[in-house]
């Protein structure tokens, strides 16, 4: 481990809460997101990552707004969202409230006009014809060229001017593994040289190892589309279990990120509920749970059941003063972030799986640190099943997070679980 991730001690206990700025208020603007900081503070929330603040191209613009991603200029704010001023606000009164606030940095790409395709149309990769080369299957984009050295500078420069001007904590890298390994390499010591910064990367770490020894954390696509998978086609349990194998080889130096949602899953996929119907809630249990860090989406504490947000134009989350999962991810926010046991990428919280009379539809683990403990049982089916927890792992007088009910896993370990139920039992 770095000596940059030894500083940043508070990963371990982070979660992460996707902004989509544009759609989160009715004026879409940094100020009106202040005024919810409260809210989200409650709720648990640590870490905020705001979408994409820098202004979109025009040209080839997509509906009537355009998309985040393609970026007209990296050092300048959309004035859709307010002024550098009001971004600068907004940082420092997340800090006040004890926030940490990343921003969404697209390395790959830009818009078609960027300020760059005039300055240094050297910087982007050409066509044979000497056009700009659009992004796959994306052609409101177009890809910048990592093997010129002055574009890695400029785009450093431009990172470095977050960290200065505005204190941001860290970036969410877009992509990331569309951007050559090396360039990562050389930017995260230069830019961590201003302060210790949070990285959080879009590559699954399994198919990206090199990239994975950059990032504090990555995202685990390859779990979140296997889940679905095994929701819609009634999949064994054993192929899950596989999978964790696979992250779980990968060690503690870097982190996973959980996830049922984001904002490419929302618009596109469909909402949580859509994907995965009665299964999401205990997906999102297993977020919190298991070794790595929670990352939630804007609105999905509303829920957001069935409305996916436009990309392109303008479509606020449809709030409506009532918050029917608040409660049930502050429990879950604030357990991953005060208990020992649940502390994300650090070898002495052991995540231990525990047998089951039932382990062809039950998954039972346990996570350890020291003293500190949290069993986690979870149904991964339609059906109710009785089943005697086997392991002698489970020993003494546990609390169940969301009902209260005491259990004595010393005197019982016989139990009957409904369809999808979940359980988190804390150590007494």
């Amino acid at each position: 481990m770095s000596a940059t991730r030894e500083k940043m001690e508070w990963i371990h206990s982070a979660n992460i809460y996707e902004v989509n700025l544009r759609q989160y208020t009715k004026e879409g603007t940094f100020d009106a997101f202040a005024q919810e900081l409260p809210r989200l503070k409650d709720m648990g929330v640590q870490v905020l990552w705001l979408m994409p603040i820098t202004p979109i191209a025009t040209e080839k613009m997509k509906g009537t707004m355009g998309s985040y991603y393609a970026c007209s200029d990296y050092t300048a704010v959309n004035p859709e969202f307010g002024t550098l001023d009001d971004f600068k606000n907004l940082v420092n009164e997340a800090h006040r409230q004890g926030f940490k606030l990343i921003i969404d940095w697209v390395a790959n790409h830009t818009g078609w006009g960027h300020v760059w395709t005039k300055s240094n149309p050297e910087y982007y990769l050409h066509n044979e014809d000497g056009s700009f080369h659009a992004a796959s299957g994306m052609d409101d984009i177009i890809e910048l060229d990592f093997n010129n050295p002055d574009l890695r500078s400029a785009m450093i420069d431009a990172m470095k001017f977050w960290v200065t001007e505005c204190n941001i904590d860290g970036f969410r890298c877009d992509l990331a593994s569309w951007v050559q390994v090396d360039f990562w390499q050389e930017a995260r010591p230069l830019v961590d040289a201003i302060k210790p910064l949070f990285w959080l990367g879009e590559f699954d770490e399994i198919e990206n190892p090199e990239h994975g020894k950059i990032f504090d954390a990555s995202y685990s696509w390859k779990w979140m589309h296997k889940t679905r998978d095994f929701y819609d086609h009634r999949q064994p349990l054993h192929e899950l279990i596989e999978l964790l194998d696979q992250y779980d080889a990968i060690g503690n130096d870097s982190m996973r990120a959980w996830f049922t949602t984001n904002h490419d899953e929302n618009s596109w996929n469909g909402t949580e509920f859509e994907k995965y119907g009665d299964m999401a809630k205990l997906l999102a249990v297993f977020s919190c749970t298991w070794n790595g860090i929670p990352l939630l989406y804007s609105g999905q504490e509303l829920p957001l059941v069935d409305k996916r947000l436009a990309f392109f134009d303008k479509d606020p989350i449809p709030w409506t003063g009532r918050y029917a999962m608040h409660g049930f991810y502050k429990k879950l926010l604030q357990l991953h972030a005060e208990h020992p046991a649940l502390r994300g990428g650090d070898d002495k919280a052991a995540t231990i799986r525990l047998q089951t009379t039932a382990d062809y539809k039950i998954l039972a683990f346990l996570r350890k640190n020291e003293s500190d403990e949290v069993l986690v049982i979870l149904n991964w089916s339609g059906d109710a099943l009785h089943f005697h927890l086997t392991d002698n792992r489970a020993s003494g007088i546990f609390n169940e997070l969301f009902s209260g009910v005491l259990n004595d896993f010393d005197m019982n370990k016989n139990f009957e679980i409904q369809p999808w139920e979940y359980w988190v039992f804390v150590k007494a």
